[in-house]
């Protein structure tokens, strides 16, 4: 069933944090599905602008919408991420979307407000939600590049006027994270008395955590053994998601620790099994062990096991 991330995040707000997971493919969307269903958690499906041009952003909805069909018991809602102005409006006109992101952190504060101000008018009129971004998240996503030197912490009374003047229903912030795997290089870490900041002057406002996966010692391990070149890569303790979620988060965004388990999954595979040219197999293997690293998430961020309350709450 797909719902929106508000009715999500008010079942969620102050107890534990929906996991964000981007997909890209037809593997992806089957263990996402899965591994939901078997930690008996809400999600949220997210749809980059890579991921939509990946293929067509017509055969990603398909997926989603069959997966609908085949777990009808999943509770989740469908998300763009990272969303530039036109992209928003195209996933707002295109009916499918329960929210998308608008992110124009890149703009100046006021800039970034018009532009943020001009999708929630839009998607506000078609009962859709909108997360915007303020502050810069180093690391690279996709097709967003941003030095450390550049990234910048976001201002908690930035923050205030910021929800206030384009009634954004949820705010991504900067609070130390990065995109990519290569998030922390010394002893960075969350700047929870930032996120401390904001959510005193923004009680009861979901906020969000991007570039937050774990990057898992073992993974890049196992990858580099396979073959591959990960090198000093280094992500967030999933063991302080909960006292994000204490602090208003309700939303942790984790999309690299997924390609890694991918990486993971077919260098072990074809470099054991070399005379293997089906496809099917590994992605078998892929379905399952991704499933199981949903699971795993799901249980740090304090979302598995809350499926039946929020189907309650939803009424």
């Amino acid at each position: 069933m797909i719902v929106t991330t508000k009715k999500l995040f008010e079942a969620a707000y102050g107890k534990y944090a929906i996991g964000a997971y981007n997909i890209n493919n037809l593997e992806q969307t089957m263990g996402l599905f899965q591994g939901n269903l078997d930690s008996q958690a809400p999600f949220i499906v997210q749809l980059s602008r890579g991921a939509r041009s990946y293929t067509d952003s017509a055969m990603l909805e398909a997926m989603i919408r069959g997966a609908d069909e085949v777990f009808p018991e999943a509770i989740f809602a469908v998300h763009l991420d990272h969303g530039d102005e036109k992209t928003a409006m195209d996933c707002i006109n295109s009916g499918f979307y329960s929210s998308v992101m608008i992110d124009a952190s890149h703009a100046p504060f006021d800039e970034n407000i018009a532009i943020t101000k001009r999708v929630v008018d839009a998607a506000h009129a078609k009962g859709i939600v909108v997360e915007a971004e303020l502050g810069k998240l180093g690391g690279v996503e996709e097709d967003i590049s941003v030095d450390e030197s550049d990234a910048k912490l976001t201002n908690p009374d930035e923050a205030k006027e910021f929800v206030e003047r384009t009634g954004c229903d949820s705010l991504a912030c900067a609070i130390g994270t990065s995109h990519g795997a290569f998030k922390f290089t010394g002893t960075q870490g969350l700047r929870f008395d930032v996120l401390a900041d904001i959510q005193e002057r923004l009680p009861n406002y979901p906020l969000v955590m991007h570039g937050s996966s774990s990057v898992p010692q073992d993974e890049v391990a196992r990858i580099n053994a396979a073959g591959g070149e990960l090198k000093g890569a280094k992500g967030v303790d999933a063991d302080q998601f909960k006292r994000a979620a204490e602090l208003g988060v309700a939303k942790i965004n984790i999309d690299t620790d997924g390609r890694l388990v991918w990486m993971r999954v077919h260098r072990e595979h074809f470099k054991e099994n070399p005379e293997i040219f089906d496809l099917r197999p590994s992605g078998k293997v892929f379905m399952a062990e991704y499933a199981k690293y949903i699971v795993g998430k799901n249980e740090k961020l304090g979302s598995a096991g809350q499926l039946e309350a929020v189907r309650k709450f939803l009424g």
